[in-house]
């Protein structure tokens, strides 16, 4: 495509919203971190957020962006973002494809008092390690406690550090090598979900020879 065929959009000229759908449309895909928590008073929370990846291998650290409520509850503090800040643990579990209608009920947005876990129709497991529940049914569950949170703008960065990983016998191969096929993780589009799998590698092209692109 050449420079002529393309449009071209500048911060300062557009909405917060606009430049929002132009960013979740080009970022893609997105692993999906099915987030559980636990409030200060033993209420269990579930909800995905899609700004998840990896921030460090030394020390293990995942990071998730948490943005202010929406819907019904516009504005306000997400319940994961108190939970997390005020019990400091907390989990994320991996969504496959046969979990993706459980996750997306738990993204409802609903009430602090309202267990998600009910909602979504899966069942909570005590963490090994830390006070946090992890999602039962889920391939993978990765608990993390809070090294930092950092405001960016009207949302916040949530640093964990990884404390222990539980994974399903049957999607682990050894060696510390997960079976990707296996536990077929689903992915965010914008509001909409991909499948991943098949999955392909470039072993076989070459890494010196140049692309022809004409």
């Amino acid at each position: 495509m050449s420079k002529e065929q393309k449009l071209i959009f500048n911060t300062i000229d557009l909405s917060e919203d606009e430049m929002y759908k132009l960013l979740r449309g080009s970022v893609v895909p997105r692993p999906i971190a099915w987030v559980s928590s636990k409030s200060k008073d033993g209420i269990l929370n579930l909800a995905p957020f899609s700004f998840f990846t990896v921030a460090s291998r030394n020390p293990p650290t995942l990071l998730i962006s948490i943005g202010p409520g929406d819907n019904e509850r516009k504005g306000s503090i997400k319940d994961t973002l108190t939970n997390i800040r005020e019990v400091k643990e907390y989990i994320i579990n991996m969504v496959p494809e046969q979990l993706g209608e459980a996750m997306y009920r738990s993204s409802a947005s609903v009430e602090p008092e309202k267990n998600e876990f009910e909602l979504a129709g899966v069942t909570a497991q005590n963490g090994r390690l830390l006070n946090a529940p992890a999602v039962l049914e889920a391939p993978i569950s990765i608990e993390l406690r809070l090294d930092q949170i950092i405001p960016v703008g009207g949302d916040h960065l949530v640093l964990g550090k990884v404390e222990c990983v539980q994974i399903d016998e049957a999607i682990y191969t050894g060696n510390y090598k997960i079976a990707i096929d296996k536990w077929k993780p689903l992915a965010n589009l914008a509001g909409d979900f991909a499948r991943l799998m098949p999955s392909f590698s470039y072993e076989q092209v070459s890494m010196i020879e140049p692309i022809n692109t004409t």
